[in-house]
């Protein structure tokens, strides 16, 4: 490895692709979950209320009647509740419409990094991973839902959505008058949540989430499809391992012959040529592995800069191990036929090869 420097770098950086691979792409799937969850438990609700048989993650248009707020308003153990109407950007980028000085009594309000609240009608307001994203600041415009917008507030993130207008405009523009996407409520005690959630399921068809339920719903496990997709991604990366490892050390075979020869004609055993390979593969996975978790971080310092409100990449230290795992196993396997061929090589042929 010292002798063929280039070579082996080569070999570490394209065993740490896969690597990199599987910890930005699972990194992505808990970081948007989590981002998910997080703005939705900002909003300082106990109960979120949908349409029937939508999940958390699924962009609900606005069906639900907005009159349904206030009737929420009067059941027992509930103080407040707040509608919200959702229109997507573009990709998984949404806006929310929402009835500011009835969210403001619930949640608090944003917390404002620059500028205030609505003032004139063509106002929105952004948080401040959309700001940096877009390059904007308070008094310049950007274009959503194909109509310019004048920014009056940036928040901090952490809270509701990225993108935020008054309620009737979100629904003038997706034509849903009187209508929400979903309701946010705040009870008197959390511990009454089971209860009220009970209640109001016999009275009303919907699908009823509380903050516990939007805990455990927000993983990897329970989005339907998403682990397949790991699994295939990850089967993608042993295939990518593998194929450079085994390439990687045939070439060194060939390089050795005459090396390999005097070895053996030496009395090396072929289990000590079939060592000496495989180890050479296990130090170059573990290098791998290493240099792959470094650009993991890369990779999601990369993607703060340049689309923070679009994608969010967790850092995954429970799948280090199983990254390294899958990358030292494709090495040993890649370089298993090319150690097989070294430690199978006459010696008298070895010493001859030019």
């Amino acid at each position: 490895m010292r002798f063929r420097p280039l070579r082996t770098l080569l070999s570490v950086l394209l065993i740490a692709i896969p690597v990199t691979l599987i910890l930005t792409l699972v990194g992505l799937s808990q970081g948007l979950l989590q981002e998910s969850a997080k703005r939705t438990r900002g909003v300082g609700a106990d109960i979120l209320v949908r349409p029937p048989n939508t999940s958390l993650l699924s962009f609900s248009v606005a069906s639900m009647p907005q009159n349904l707020v206030r009737w929420m308003e009067q059941q027992p153990h509930v103080t407040a509740a707040v509608g919200t109407a959702i229109a997507v950007v573009i990709g998984i980028t949404s806006v929310s419409g929402v009835d500011l000085p009835e969210f403001e009594k619930m949640s608090g309000g944003f917390d404002y990094l620059e500028g205030g609240p609505f003032k004139q009608p063509d106002d929105i307001l952004i948080d401040d991973y959309y700001a940096r994203q877009q390059n904007v600041h308070v008094g310049d415009h950007i274009t959503v839902l194909n109509r310019k917008w004048r920014v009056a507030g940036i928040f901090a993130s952490g809270k509701l959505a990225h993108i935020v207008l008054p309620l009737p405009v979100v629904q003038d523009l997706t034509g849903s008058m009187g209508k929400v996407s979903q309701i946010f409520v705040k009870l008197d005690d959390p511990a009454n949540t089971k209860v009220v959630i009970e209640d109001l399921s016999k009275k009303i068809s919907a699908t009823f989430l509380s903050m516990e339920d939007i805990l455990s719903l927000t993983s990897v496990e329970n989005i339907p499809g998403l682990r397949q997709f790991i699994r295939v991604m990850i089967g993608i990366a042993v295939v990518i391992g593998f194929a450079v490892v085994c390439l990687s050390m045939y070439m060194a075979v060939l390089q050795r012959t005459r090396e390999i020869g005097i070895l053996k004609s030496l009395g090396a055993s072929r289990l000590y040529i079939l060592e000496l390979i495989e180890a050479e593969a296990l130090v170059m996975g573990i290098c791998g592995t290493v240099v792959g978790i470094v650009f993991s971080f890369g990779a999601r310092w990369l993607i703060l800069r340049l689309v923070p409100a679009s994608l969010t990449q967790a850092i995954v230290p429970d799948w280090w191990p199983i990254a390294g795992g899958i990358a030292l196993a494709a090495s040993l396997l890649g370089a298993l036929y090319p150690g097989l061929r070294a430690a199978r090589q006459d010696p008298i042929e070895a010493l001859a090869y030019e």
